[in-house]
């Protein structure tokens, strides 16, 4: 039963992977600002995501998928997906297809089993991190590994900026250390760089800060926007005062200022707005 309700939702979301996919800068069609010397936001709060609850897996979206469709939110430049995910005892996503997409997965709490089309299997847990380029096509699994817990994981799809790669598959672990009061990069487009890389111009950062620090953040790629997900905590940008699972979208600008207001977890997602 939970691969067919499973198989049921992808089969949905691959429809709106093909029916969303188009070049223009996001604006969730929202009027743009008339002083275009201004940063450009747009704000999420996390009451106003998509929900789910189909008793084995729980989940939040950011942009519409599934059954969530919202004109407003189908993606912020080329971040198309942010899943929210939570996965009962020892339920899971049965093997589906994806193709042109880089899906990227960060475990928050648990262990994932993943296995795929390519001889790919493992587990992911809290403080490793998954890429797949879709590409040409791919069938996975995912699964909850605990019989006694749940999983809880982020998913992340990307448009790709070139068609019809070859899929493939990387996993890695993080050092936690690398989030203490900084940016730890964990993707980037440059398979030399730290993290995984996607093929894309796109940068995620995680980042762990105490309370009451003001945190910078540059901006990687002219162009670029930057999509702030709180993991943990409280902060302001801005005028605005974001909690835990609020977002925020981020552009026409190089950098910003982040307060924390308590200790904070933070990723955030530098995308092309254009691509």
């Amino acid at each position: 039963m939970a691969a067919a309700a499973t198989l049921g939702l992808v089969r949905s979301a691959s429809t709106q992977e093909k029916t969303t996919r188009h070049n223009q800068q996001v604006g969730f069609n929202h009027i743009p600002p008339i002083n275009n010397n201004s940063m450009k936001t747009v704000v999420h709060k996390a009451a106003t995501r998509g929900h789910a609850n189909h008793g084995w897996l729980n989940s939040h979206h950011s942009f519409s998928f599934s059954n969530y469709y919202n004109p407003e939110r189908m993606h912020f430049g080329a971040l198309r997906v942010l899943n929210d995910d939570t996965v009962a005892p020892g339920m899971g996503f049965g093997k589906h297809p994806h193709n042109d997409m880089e899906i990227v997965s960060i475990p928050l709490s648990g262990d994932l089993e993943h296995k795929d089309s390519m001889g790919n299997s493992g587990i992911i847990k809290a403080g490793d991190i998954q890429v797949m380029s879709a590409g040409t096509g791919i069938e996975h699994s995912e699964f909850n590994a605990n019989k006694d817990s749940e999983v809880k994981f982020l998913q992340i799809w990307v448009f790709p900026k070139k068609q019809g790669v070859t899929p493939r598959y990387d996993q890695i672990t993080l050092d936690p250390k690398d989030e203490d009061n900084q940016w730890a990069q964990v993707v980037s487009p440059n398979p030399d760089d730290a993290g995984v890389w996607v093929h894309q111009d796109a940068y995620f950062n995680l980042g762990r800060f105490d309370g009451g620090k003001t945190v910078q953040k540059n901006l990687q790629r002219n162009g670029n926007g930057t999509y702030v997900f709180v993991l943990e905590g409280e902060v302001t940008i801005g005028d605005t005062t974001l909690n835990e699972r609020d977002a925020i979208g981020i552009w026409d600008t190089e950098n910003f200022e982040i307060k924390t207001n308590t200790n904070s977890r933070l990723l955030t997602l530098e995308i092309p707005m254009e691509w």
